[in-house]
């Protein structure tokens, strides 16, 4: 049975990839594969893992960090 992650992490995949969005993995990355990519398990200059990295043409441009419902985003 999947944890809650796993299934937290297969619905933002697909939410992703319905909005065109191509899922890869940090071991696989093909940043030539298409416009959009989204890097699970992504890793930051510092060090820091987040959920999402993701790339267009190639850039950086944002990350995503899921977070259990009712979470407080502060900052």
């Amino acid at each position: 049975m999947p944890t809650p992650e796993e299934l937290a992490r297969q619905n933002i995949d697909a939410l992703l990839t319905q909005c065109g969005w191509i899922i890869q993995k940090r071991s696989t990355i093909n940043l030539s594969a298409g416009r959009g990519i989204a890097i699970t398990e992504g890793l930051l200059k510092a060090g820091d893992e987040v959920d999402y990295l993701l790339f267009v043409d190639g850039k950086a441009i944002g990350t995503v960090e899921a977070k259990p419902e009712g979470f407080t985003l502060t900052g």
